[in-house]
Protein backbone atom coordinates (compact mmCIF):
# COMPACT_ATOMS: atom_id res chain seq x y z
CA UNK A 1 0.00 0.00 0.00
CA UNK A 2 1.45 3.29 -1.36
CA UNK A 3 1.89 6.11 1.53
CA UNK A 4 -0.85 8.19 -0.62
CA UNK A 5 -3.51 5.52 -0.14
CA UNK A 6 -2.53 4.85 3.51
CA UNK A 7 -3.20 8.77 4.33
CA UNK A 8 -6.34 8.51 2.63
CA UNK A 9 -7.39 5.38 4.70
CA UNK A 10 -6.14 7.53 7.74
CA UNK A 11 -8.17 10.73 6.98
CA UNK A 12 -11.01 8.80 6.49
CA UNK A 13 -11.16 6.61 9.47
CA UNK A 14 -10.66 9.76 11.40
CA UNK A 15 -13.36 11.63 9.21
CA UNK A 16 -15.99 8.88 10.24
CA UNK A 17 -14.69 9.31 13.99
CA UNK A 18 -15.31 12.59 13.89
CA UNK A 19 -18.96 11.73 12.99
CA UNK A 20 -19.66 9.55 15.28
CA UNK A 21 -18.36 11.91 17.89
CA UNK A 22 -20.42 14.52 16.49
CA UNK A 23 -23.82 12.25 16.71
CA UNK A 24 -23.25 11.14 19.98
CA UNK A 25 -22.75 14.70 21.37
CA UNK A 26 -25.94 15.63 19.47
CA UNK A 27 -27.45 12.54 21.06
CA UNK A 28 -26.67 13.35 24.45
CA UNK A 29 -27.78 17.31 23.96
CA UNK A 30 -31.10 15.58 22.45
CA UNK A 31 -32.20 13.67 25.74
CA UNK A 32 -31.15 16.98 27.41
CA UNK A 33 -33.59 18.93 26.21
CA UNK A 34 -36.41 15.98 25.92
CA UNK A 35 -36.23 14.28 29.22
CA UNK A 36 -38.02 17.20 31.20
CA UNK A 37 -40.54 17.18 28.66
CA UNK A 38 -41.20 13.69 28.89
CA UNK A 39 -41.05 13.97 33.02
CA UNK A 40 -43.94 16.25 32.19
CA UNK A 41 -46.05 13.54 29.89
CA UNK A 42 -45.35 10.97 32.51
CA UNK A 43 -46.50 12.51 35.46
CA UNK A 44 -49.02 14.02 34.11
CA UNK A 45 -50.40 10.71 34.05
CA UNK A 46 -49.40 9.69 37.82
CA UNK A 47 -51.36 9.81 40.79
CA UNK A 48 -50.45 12.87 43.55
CA UNK A 49 -48.17 10.92 45.34
CA UNK A 50 -46.49 8.77 42.73
CA UNK A 51 -45.73 11.92 41.20
CA UNK A 52 -44.14 13.47 44.66
CA UNK A 53 -42.37 10.59 45.62
CA UNK A 54 -40.99 9.37 42.09
CA UNK A 55 -41.33 12.58 39.96
CA UNK A 56 -37.84 12.10 38.06
CA UNK A 57 -39.43 8.49 37.02
CA UNK A 58 -41.04 7.75 33.68
CA UNK A 59 -42.50 4.89 34.63
CA UNK A 60 -45.88 4.67 36.67
CA UNK A 61 -47.45 1.08 38.40
CA UNK A 62 -50.76 3.08 38.36
CA UNK A 63 -51.34 5.08 34.91
CA UNK A 64 -54.43 7.66 35.32
CA UNK A 65 -56.27 10.56 33.81
CA UNK A 66 -57.81 11.48 36.59
CA UNK A 67 -55.27 14.92 36.37
CA UNK A 68 -56.70 15.52 32.91
CA UNK A 69 -60.31 14.71 34.03
CA UNK A 70 -59.85 17.14 37.00
CA UNK A 71 -58.50 19.62 35.26
CA UNK A 72 -60.81 20.11 32.72
CA UNK A 73 -63.90 19.52 34.78
CA UNK A 74 -62.67 21.90 37.92
CA UNK A 75 -60.93 24.56 35.63
CA UNK A 76 -61.99 27.21 33.29
CA UNK A 77 -59.25 25.81 30.90
CA UNK A 78 -61.44 25.69 27.99
CA UNK A 79 -62.25 29.41 28.36
CA UNK A 80 -58.46 29.82 28.63
CA UNK A 81 -57.99 28.02 25.51
CA UNK A 82 -60.26 30.29 23.48
CA UNK A 83 -58.65 33.66 25.16
CA UNK A 84 -55.02 32.16 24.23
CA UNK A 85 -56.80 31.05 20.76
CA UNK A 86 -57.96 34.55 19.81
CA UNK A 87 -55.09 36.51 20.88
CA UNK A 88 -52.50 34.45 19.32
CA UNK A 89 -54.15 34.14 15.78
CA UNK A 90 -54.82 38.29 16.03
CA UNK A 91 -51.19 39.13 17.21
CA UNK A 92 -49.54 36.35 14.87
CA UNK A 93 -51.23 37.38 11.81
CA UNK A 94 -50.90 41.03 12.79
CA UNK A 95 -47.41 40.78 13.26
CA UNK A 96 -46.17 38.97 10.25
CA UNK A 97 -47.93 42.01 8.13
CA UNK A 98 -47.32 45.07 10.47
CA UNK A 99 -43.10 43.89 11.03
CA UNK A 100 -42.90 42.70 7.12
CA UNK A 101 -44.19 46.35 6.23
CA UNK A 102 -41.85 47.88 8.84
CA UNK A 103 -39.03 46.02 8.15
CA UNK A 104 -39.44 47.10 3.82
CA UNK A 105 -39.41 50.44 4.87
CA UNK A 106 -35.86 50.37 6.71
CA UNK A 107 -34.60 48.52 3.85
CA UNK A 108 -35.99 49.83 0.85
CA UNK A 109 -37.45 52.97 1.07
CA UNK A 110 -35.15 56.45 1.69
CA UNK A 111 -36.82 59.02 4.09
CA UNK A 112 -35.46 61.67 6.73
CA UNK A 113 -34.65 60.02 10.29
CA UNK A 114 -34.18 56.44 8.43
CA UNK A 115 -31.06 55.27 10.27
CA UNK A 116 -32.42 56.85 13.66
CA UNK A 117 -35.16 54.87 13.15
CA UNK A 118 -33.47 51.99 12.56
CA UNK A 119 -31.06 53.10 15.63
CA UNK A 120 -33.87 53.49 18.05
CA UNK A 121 -34.66 49.68 16.66
CA UNK A 122 -32.07 48.09 18.01
CA UNK A 123 -32.31 50.20 21.01
CA UNK A 124 -35.72 48.71 21.95
CA UNK A 125 -34.23 45.36 21.88
CA UNK A 126 -31.77 46.18 24.16
CA UNK A 127 -34.57 46.90 26.61
CA UNK A 128 -34.97 43.86 28.88
CA UNK A 129 -39.19 43.57 28.56
CA UNK A 130 -40.01 43.54 32.33
CA UNK A 131 -38.75 47.34 32.16
CA UNK A 132 -41.31 47.89 30.40
CA UNK A 133 -44.03 46.76 31.68
CA UNK A 134 -45.23 49.65 34.40
CA UNK A 135 -45.34 51.69 30.96
CA UNK A 136 -47.34 49.36 29.09
CA UNK A 137 -49.83 49.77 31.94
CA UNK A 138 -50.25 53.29 32.25
CA UNK A 139 -50.55 53.58 27.92
CA UNK A 140 -52.90 50.87 28.23
CA UNK A 141 -54.88 52.77 31.03
CA UNK A 142 -55.02 55.63 29.30
CA UNK A 143 -56.10 54.79 25.87
CA UNK A 144 -58.92 52.88 27.79
CA UNK A 145 -58.39 49.61 26.59
CA UNK A 146 -56.92 47.83 29.74
CA UNK A 147 -59.04 45.14 30.70
CA UNK A 148 -59.79 44.25 26.61
CA UNK A 149 -58.92 42.27 23.94
CA UNK A 150 -57.56 45.29 22.15
CA UNK A 151 -55.38 45.87 25.75
CA UNK A 152 -54.40 42.35 25.05
CA UNK A 153 -53.65 42.59 21.45
CA UNK A 154 -52.61 45.68 19.68
CA UNK A 155 -49.14 46.18 21.85
CA UNK A 156 -47.71 42.87 20.73
CA UNK A 157 -49.02 43.63 17.06
CA UNK A 158 -45.52 44.58 16.37
CA UNK A 159 -42.21 43.56 17.49
CA UNK A 160 -38.69 44.93 17.08
CA UNK A 161 -36.72 41.50 17.15
CA UNK A 162 -39.41 40.60 13.96
CA UNK A 163 -38.49 44.03 12.49
CA UNK A 164 -34.61 43.72 12.19
CA UNK A 165 -35.06 40.12 11.03
CA UNK A 166 -37.55 40.91 8.07
CA UNK A 167 -35.67 44.02 7.28
CA UNK A 168 -32.10 42.37 7.10
CA UNK A 169 -33.99 39.33 4.80
CA UNK A 170 -35.26 42.13 2.80
CA UNK A 171 -31.63 43.57 1.86
CA UNK A 172 -30.35 40.42 0.96
CA UNK A 173 -33.09 40.28 -2.15
CA UNK A 174 -31.11 41.77 -4.54
CA UNK A 175 -32.68 44.93 -6.27
CA UNK A 176 -33.05 43.85 -10.07
CA UNK A 177 -36.44 42.26 -8.78
CA UNK A 178 -38.07 45.00 -7.68
CA UNK A 179 -36.37 47.14 -10.47
CA UNK A 180 -38.04 44.37 -12.86
CA UNK A 181 -41.85 44.84 -11.23
CA UNK A 182 -41.91 48.73 -11.39
CA UNK A 183 -40.62 48.71 -15.15
CA UNK A 184 -43.47 46.64 -15.78
CA UNK A 185 -45.73 49.51 -13.61
CA UNK A 186 -45.72 48.47 -10.05
CA UNK A 187 -45.76 50.72 -7.57
CA UNK A 188 -44.16 50.74 -4.04
CA UNK A 189 -46.91 48.77 -2.22
CA UNK A 190 -47.59 46.36 -4.58
CA UNK A 191 -43.61 45.66 -5.48
CA UNK A 192 -43.61 45.06 -1.67
CA UNK A 193 -46.54 42.76 -1.84
CA UNK A 194 -46.60 40.56 -5.01
CA UNK A 195 -43.27 40.48 -5.54
CA UNK A 196 -40.41 40.44 -2.58
CA UNK A 197 -43.16 39.25 0.26
CA UNK A 198 -43.45 35.86 -1.97
CA UNK A 199 -39.43 35.94 -1.56
CA UNK A 200 -39.67 36.08 1.59
CA UNK A 201 -41.10 33.20 3.00
CA UNK A 202 -37.98 32.12 4.86
CA UNK A 203 -38.04 34.89 6.99
CA UNK A 204 -41.86 34.93 7.37
CA UNK A 205 -42.02 31.74 8.53
CA UNK A 206 -39.18 32.32 11.14
CA UNK A 207 -41.84 35.32 12.26
CA UNK A 208 -44.47 33.10 12.43
CA UNK A 209 -42.72 30.76 14.65
CA UNK A 210 -41.77 33.07 16.91
CA UNK A 211 -44.79 35.73 17.08
CA UNK A 212 -47.03 32.29 17.62
CA UNK A 213 -44.78 30.98 20.44
CA UNK A 214 -44.30 34.71 21.71
CA UNK A 215 -47.83 35.56 21.86
CA UNK A 216 -49.12 31.76 23.30
CA UNK A 217 -46.62 31.90 25.71
CA UNK A 218 -46.89 35.32 27.05
CA UNK A 219 -47.12 36.08 30.44
CA UNK A 220 -46.23 39.86 31.79
CA UNK A 221 -48.28 41.67 29.68
CA UNK A 222 -51.46 39.79 30.24
CA UNK A 223 -50.98 40.14 33.70
CA UNK A 224 -50.80 44.22 33.40
CA UNK A 225 -53.15 44.76 31.03
CA UNK A 226 -56.20 42.76 31.96
CA UNK A 227 -57.81 41.21 35.32
CA UNK A 228 -61.24 39.93 34.54
CA UNK A 229 -61.36 36.38 34.64
CA UNK A 230 -63.70 35.97 31.23
CA UNK A 231 -59.86 37.12 29.95
CA UNK A 232 -57.60 34.65 31.57
CA UNK A 233 -55.33 32.85 29.03
CA UNK A 234 -53.54 30.12 29.56
CA UNK A 235 -50.67 31.26 30.68
CA UNK A 236 -52.46 33.39 33.77
CA UNK A 237 -54.45 30.12 34.24
CA UNK A 238 -52.37 27.60 34.30
CA UNK A 239 -50.19 29.76 37.07
CA UNK A 240 -53.05 30.53 38.98
CA UNK A 241 -52.67 26.68 39.25
CA UNK A 242 -50.05 27.05 41.68
CA UNK A 243 -51.80 28.29 44.24
CA UNK A 244 -53.46 24.26 44.51
CA UNK A 245 -56.98 25.81 44.47
CA UNK A 246 -58.11 22.13 42.59
CA UNK A 247 -57.66 19.75 44.91
CA UNK A 248 -55.71 18.83 48.01
CA UNK A 249 -52.17 17.37 47.96
CA UNK A 250 -49.06 18.89 45.58
CA UNK A 251 -51.21 18.45 42.50
CA UNK A 252 -47.97 18.14 40.70
CA UNK A 253 -50.30 15.59 38.21
CA UNK A 254 -52.46 18.15 37.56
CA UNK A 255 -50.11 21.49 37.09
CA UNK A 256 -48.21 19.02 34.86
CA UNK A 257 -51.43 18.21 32.28
CA UNK A 258 -51.98 21.76 31.62
CA UNK A 259 -48.41 22.41 30.93
CA UNK A 260 -48.68 19.29 28.36
CA UNK A 261 -51.35 20.63 26.82
CA UNK A 262 -50.03 24.03 26.42
CA UNK A 263 -47.14 22.90 24.39
CA UNK A 264 -49.32 20.67 21.71
CA UNK A 265 -50.34 24.31 19.55
CA UNK A 266 -46.10 25.30 19.68
CA UNK A 267 -45.34 21.56 18.83
CA UNK A 268 -47.77 21.48 15.48
CA UNK A 269 -46.60 25.37 14.22
CA UNK A 270 -42.90 24.63 14.40
CA UNK A 271 -43.57 20.90 12.30
CA UNK A 272 -45.50 22.25 10.38
CA UNK A 273 -43.48 25.37 9.39
CA UNK A 274 -39.76 24.37 10.52
CA UNK A 275 -39.00 23.06 7.22
CA UNK A 276 -40.52 26.19 4.80
CA UNK A 277 -37.51 27.80 7.36
CA UNK A 278 -34.82 26.26 5.06
CA UNK A 279 -36.03 27.61 1.78
CA UNK A 280 -33.34 30.48 0.49
CA UNK A 281 -34.42 33.03 -2.40
CA UNK A 282 -31.59 31.99 -4.59
CA UNK A 283 -32.91 31.41 -8.09
CA UNK A 284 -34.97 34.67 -8.37
CA UNK A 285 -33.28 36.50 -10.63
CA UNK A 286 -32.26 35.18 -14.26
CA UNK A 287 -28.88 36.64 -15.73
Amino acid sequence: MSNTEAARRHAGESHGVGHVATYVVLTLLAIMYIFPFLVEVANSFKTDEEATLAGMSLWSTNWTTAAYTTLFANSDFALWTMNSVIVTVVVTTGRVFFVSLAGYSLARLRFPGRQAVYLALIAVMSVPAVVLLIPKFLVIKSLGIYDSYAGMILPLLVDAAGVFIMRNFFESIPLAVEEAARIDGAGTFRTFWSVVLPMSRPALMTIIILSFQGSWNELNHFIVSTQSPSLTTLTKGVASLASGQLSSGNQYPIKLAAAALMTIPVAIIFFIFQKRIMNTSGGAVKE
